[in-house]
This record gives C-alpha cells, structure tokens and sequence, in this order.
C-alpha cells in the first residue's frame, strides 16, 4: 500500500492530501494572495491562459462534451513550458435560467474529474440542479487525462501492493522501505518533469483558469473527499471570486501529515467498529455472532493468520495480510458494500480469497486485465508535495506504531507502516499544514458525516470554524461523504444552497 491518506468517494474510486508560487508563503505555509488573486481578471504575464478558448467536441458519450484547456507547467514561468488539462461538461438541460458552470471533483488525489462527471455526477446529480448548471469536470494535473504521473508497471504494482505493511522483523522492514524507495524512483524515472508541479496549489491555480475560461465571474463547485482541500485551497488563494462551495467530507488542513494519518486511522476503526455492530446482528456473520469485541478480535486474528500464510485466490497474487486489509478498507467508504464484504470475509476464511481480492482491486483501481489506473501514482505525487512526510524514517514509524494501534486496534500497525511512503518522494514537498480562513469568501458549506472513515467528522467541525464564512451541515450516519447519499435532509439543504444561493443555517443536522 502507499499512503493511507487516500481518500474516496463512494460514487467512483478516488484519496486526501500546500503551496507555492505567485504569493508568498510565510513559515506557517499559509498563502498570501498576490493582489491579482482577488481580481476580476488573471494576472498580465497569465494573461494568455485566461483568454483562451475550449474547443467542444463529442465526448463519444452521450450527452457530454470534451475539450482542453491550457495551463503552465510551472507558474513561476508562465511562458515556459505548457500542460492541457482534459475537461469534460454535461451542458445545463433546463428548463429555468442557466446558473453558469458547476465544477466538481470527487476526490483522490487521484480521483478522475472527467470519469466521475461523465460517470456519475452529470448524470446523477439532482435534476433541478442540472437543469440549472453546466455540470463540469477537470482532471487535475498530473491525474487520468490530464498530464498523468506514471510510476509502476502492472506486474511491478501487483508486487508492490503485496508488500508486507506489517513488518515483524528488521528484514521485512528494509523491504517494505525497499518498496517505496522503488516505488518513489519509478515515479521520478518516468514523470520526473511533472512530479514538482501537482500541488494542490497549482490545481487550485489551474482551477481559476477553467473557472475564468468558461465564463463564469465567480466559482460554483462541489468537492468531496480531497476535493474539500482543493476547493478550501482555492477559496484562500482567490476569495474575491467564491461563489457557492461545498466542501463535502471535509479535510483539517491545519493538521501533520503524522496526524492526519492517525486521526484517517481512528475514523477507519469507527467504521469497522459499526460494521462489526451490523454484522453480529446477521446469523451469517462470519465474524461470529457474540458481540463486537468478538467479532474484531475474529478480524485481527484472520489478518495475523493471512501475514503467516496467503490465502489461494485461483490466480498467482494470493491474498496475503495487505491485500486482505485493503480489501476490508475498501468496503468501509460505503455501508451498501457490508453486505459483499461479508460474503468476502466468509469466503477467505473459508480458504477462498478471490472476492476479498476484487475488493483490494477495485481500491487500487486494478484492470481485470491487470493493469492500473494512474490513482495511486497521482495520490502519492500531490500527498507528498503538499506536506512534508510524517516519519523520517523506520525507527519513527516503530516509535509512532502504538499510538496508531490505540487508535485503531484492527488497522493501526498497518497504516503507521502505510504512511512511511512520502519519506522517500524525489520532490520535496511545497506545502505546509496550516489554518485557512479565506477572509472576505462568500458563505462556504462544509459537509461532515459523523462516522465517515476517510474524513472523520471532526475535520469538518474544524474546517468550518477555520472558515471565515464556513457553514457546517452533518449528516448523522455511515459511509464517505453524505450530498446523494441517500439523505433526503442533506440533498435538500445542498441543492436549495447551490440553486438558491442560500446556505443551510450553521449546526444543521440530518440523518
């Protein structure tokens, strides 16, 4: 595995990660918006980019259409070196008067803009909100379409994500540090030219460009998942031109990268912890039926008997202690998947590990042909740019280790070993936790879901107060993000935000 810092998206697979360039940081990190941030118009030497247009073609899917838009490769030299990013829009069907365009991002770093609009959100979203909108999707720089880092082979990441994540010995932890020193000189051999330009902040930048490139005075944008930092990010670079943000799943800026993964840790065991709940209730638990704490020492007890021997899967790749563990994590994001996780987890313990492998798959966004999506590659680039790592090495992973497991019993060795990855990225990292307050941004709506696993809820408590004019709205239940989800009070409140302009009142609450 790579840094458990991913996040994603119940609707489409996705994962959480800052900052650079034309302000100046202070040592905080914190963004000083140059003067032009705020305008109505790019900056002089920026001039060209704004002024560009997006030629539409098919999309050879219906109903969308496809274009690129043209971003520097790095903006300290805007007439240097250019990159197209690949955007994607379901025009507004009607009827009512057209709002402008509504951007969306549904996570990652990683996670596909165009896949998840032509996928799922210009086709699912709620009717009145695209009768109203041009639903429109980005891929960020460096992901999918758009300049996408590459890494590893098929073959080479079907190995790596068999690593030992759990290492007993001094061997197996020289292997595991192996594996992202692999990881990290693949990355640097094959996309060493983007691999210093994928910050959060330059998506940000970039994001201001397509804003101003498709008309649109102000941003209007939903961001889940990491989406929640690309879009707080924007709001604190460009207050002057937010328009309606929500902020779904939120992520704490202001935190470590040590400490967003150990809080992303305790959010993982209150998860599991809910699901154990729902699964002892079922005679076909293959937990057992006793009681929760049963039931996770069942869980452990499997994984440690997975580290010692492999479970068969009727292929090479066996289901080994990382593969199984990802393959539980992946069910966490959305309860509808306890169900196919608890068939799984009978199946492995039954001697038959493929299911709980298709899990595992569909996290890292592995082909059945046995290629991968570039999410993982992507997910590692902008993490380890947009802070600096949580350990400097093994040792401190060892040292930190027992504060993970008191966080989370089940996952806690697994995802203090997971987040070793950044210490050996070739691009040092830009960005620096810190607060965001986007002073003078107009009414800002944060999502929390009370027992979300990526982004637990006390982000968006946080990110909300760290908000000048954030508005916190909860949703009472499980799963990843909460805005079509099921929840007929939160969608209400979103949608009346976005065609209304009228946020939810601060503290609402829905289940």
């Amino acid at each position: 595995m790579d840094s458990r810092r991913l996040l994603r998206n119940s609707a489409t697979a996705l994962a959480v990660g800052g900052l650079v360039l034309s302000g100046c940081t202070d040592r905080s990190g914190a963004v000083a918006p140059s003067s032009s941030a705020s305008g109505a118009a790019g900056p002089a030497a920026l001039g060209a980019y704004y002024g560009q247009k997006v030629t539409w073609r098919d999309c050879g899917v219906p109903d969308f259409q496809c274009g690129t838009v043209r971003v520097p490769l790095d903006y300290a030299k805007p007439d240097g070196e250019q990159i197209e990013l690949a955007v994607s829009r379901a025009k507004a069907t009607g009827p009512g008067k057209r709002l402008g365009s509504l951007l969306v991002n549904p996570g990652g770093p990683g996670g596909s803009s165009v896949g998840y609009v032509q996928g799922y959100a210009g086709i699912g979203y709620p009717a009145p909100v695209r009768a109203r909108y041009d639903i429109v999707g980005v891929d960020p720089r460096g992901v999918a379409r758009s300049e996408p880092v590459e890494c590893l082979t098929g073959p080479q990441m079907d190995a790596y994500t068999q690593v030992d994540v759990t290492p007993d010995t001094a061997a197996e932890q020289d292997a595991l540090a192996g594996s992202y020193k692999g990881f990290a000189a693949a990355c640097k051999k094959r996309s060493g030219k983007v691999l210093p330009h994928v910050s959060t902040v330059e998506a940000a930048r970039d994001m201001d460009i397509v804003r101003a490139v498709l008309g649109d005075e102000k941003l209007t944008y939903v961001g889940a998942s990491y989406g929640t930092f690309l879009g707080a990010t924007y709001a604190e670079l460009f207050p002057g031109r937010v328009g309606r943000l929500v902020l779904d799943g939120a992520m704490d800026p202001s935190l470590t990268a040590e400490q967003l993964n150990r809080e992303q840790t305790a959010g993982f065991e209150t998860s599991i912890n809910a699901f154990a709940a729902d699964c002892v209730k079922k005679a076909d638990c293959p937990l057992g039926t006793e009681s929760v704490p049963a039931a996770l020492d069942a869980l452990r007890g499997f994984f440690r008997e997975t580290d010692a021997k492999p479970v068969p899967t009727g292929e090479s790749r066996q289901l080994g202690e990382s593969l199984a563990t990802t393959g539980v994590i992946a069910a966490m994001y959305d309860e509808s998947a306890w169900p196919q996780l608890r068939e799984a987890l009978t199946r492995a313990m039954g001697g038959e590990g493929s299911a709980l492998l298709a899990l595992a798959d569909s996290y890292y966004e592995r082909e059945s042909d046995g290629t991968y999506a570039n999410l993982m590659f992507a997910n590692a680039a902008v993490n380890c740019l947009d802070l600096p790592p949580a350990f400097p090495g093994p040792a401190s992973v060892e040292k930190a280790v027992p504060s993970f497991e008191k966080a989370s019993p089940v996952f806690g060795r697994n995802l203090a070993w997971a987040a070793l990855n950044c210490t050996y990225w070739p691009a040092p990292a830009t960005g620096r936790p810190h607060r965001i307050t986007a002073e003078g941004a107009a009414p800002i709506v944060v999502v929390g879901t009370t027992r979300d696993p990526a982004t637990p809820y006390k982000w968006a408590r946080s990110l909300a107060e760290q908000l000048s004019s954030g508005t916190l709205l909860t949703y009472d239940g499980d799963g990843h993000t909460a805005y079509g989800r099921g929840s007929d009070c939160i969608d209400t409140a979103i949608n009346t935000y976005l065609l209304e302009g009228t946020p939810p009142q601060d503290g609402k609450r829905c289940s």
